[in-house]
């Protein structure tokens, strides 16, 4: 009764069919694009810097996209054109396997790839409107996805050829671009102007201080999302493990996200921040000192509910709470660019060039310092 008062009016099996096939795109690419990459003989710098290409284009795409939207009020239609030119421009990589040509090729679609994903969080919140607390029941729908790809293509690539890695993430995006096609376009909003610019707004520390920790805490990731796959074959894991281990950590997830409207409810985003990034430094330090304890391994991945489930939900919603009006799709934007964008590809940049020379041990413990760091900011900064 509850579940379907707050999604009255909300187009939920589009929205929640966008989320699903999307994640499957990233469950096909997080875990096993790194092993696909040093099957093609690229060593740990090459890897981290290709990751940190792809996501890196968020500092500024993720933004410039938000400005289109804000001022042609066309959100669907950028979506779609962005969904299907991302997977037009990623047909090249099927036969390139030269480091520099496929840098190039993936910063073009990563360009294209970025702007989808702030823009149906936009959009969700705004059909939500007063119920954005329900978000988590569209957006747990992606955790699904990501589960059933990454468990399944687990056990695939124990018998093919991890070489089909490019091929199954085109025809994932082929797919996600079919889905925008069914989503209708937003009506436009008619917002009265923003109390406040938005100088004005990335002026207050609070908002400053939210975004640089969330750059640290995807900073903090770098490690995990670049070379967790490559780390546990290391230690002898095969690929089906692989699979049941970043399946495990999306499990825990879904099932948080089943609970997270009371949690906000009981204890605030604030306090759910906080325990994000604590939860979070915690984890890094078990996944570099116990990889070859099983108990703690799998504890380390249910922590994925805290260390993503819990700080995206809040984080996007400060986000929402703080970007108002005609600001929503660039402070969506800017929170993309500042976290998933400058933050993942800095993560995913150093540890490549640290993780020969320092060690995995290394590179994971300063992940938690970054993690420890960030706590610390949003404690003295970030209010409720």
């Amino acid at each position: 009764m509850e579940f379907n008062k707050h999604l009255r009016g909300v187009p939920y099996f589009r929205l929640s069919g966008f989320y699903f096939l999307f994640f499957v795109t990233v469950g096909i690419y997080m875990p096993y694009w790194s092993l696909y990459l040093k099957s093609i003989n690229f060593n740990a710098e090459q890897i981290g810097i290709l990751s940190a290409i792809v996501v890196g284009t968020k500092i500024f795409s993720t933004y410039c996209w938000g400005w289109v939207v804000d001022h042609t009020g066309q959100r669907m239609r950028v979506i779609q054109f962005a969904s299907l030119f991302s997977a037009l421009t990623f047909v090249a990589v099927l036969f390139v396997k030269d480091f520099w040509v496929l840098a190039f090729i993936l910063f073009l679609f990563s360009i294209f790839w970025s702007a989808s994903l702030p823009q149906v969080e936009a959009a969700t919140l705004s059909h939500l409107g007063e119920s954005s607390h329900a978000y988590t029941v569209i957006r747990l729908w992606g955790s699904v996805g990501f589960i059933i790809i990454v468990w399944s293509l687990g056990i695939v690539f124990e018998s093919l050829s991890i070489s089909y890695v490019p091929l199954i993430l085109l025809i994932s995006m082929v797919l996600v671009w079919m889905l925008t096609l069914s989503i209708p376009e937003i009506p436009p909003e008619h917002h009265d102007e923003p109390a406040e610019s938005l100088k004005e707004i990335l002026r207050k520390p609070k908002v400053i201080a939210l975004l640089l920790a969330c750059f640290l805490m995807l900073a903090s990731h770098g490690p995990y999302y670049t070379f967790y796959s490559i780390y546990l074959e290391d230690h002898g894991y095969s690929r089906s493990f692989i699979g049941q281990m970043w399946a495990l950590g999306v499990i825990a997830e879904v099932v948080l996200f089943l609970f997270m409207q009371r949690l906000i409810a009981v204890f605030g985003l604030r306090r759910l921040l906080l325990l994000s990034l604590f939860l979070a430094g915690v984890r890094w330090l078990l996944i570099a000192f116990f990889v070859d304890k099983l108990v703690l391994l799998g504890f380390a991945q249910i922590l994925h509910a805290a260390t993503f489930g819990i700080y995206h939900a809040v984080a996007i919603q400060y986000i929402h709470k703080y970007f108002t009006g005609k600001l929503q799709g660039r402070g969506q934007g800017l929170y993309s660019s500042a976290s998933f964008g400058a933050g993942f590809a800095i993560g995913s940049l150093l540890t490549g060039y640290g993780w020969e020379s320092l060690g995995a041990t290394a590179c994971f413990t300063i992940a938690s310092a970054s993690a420890f760091v960030a706590m610390i900011i949003a404690w003295v900064f970030v209010k409720d």
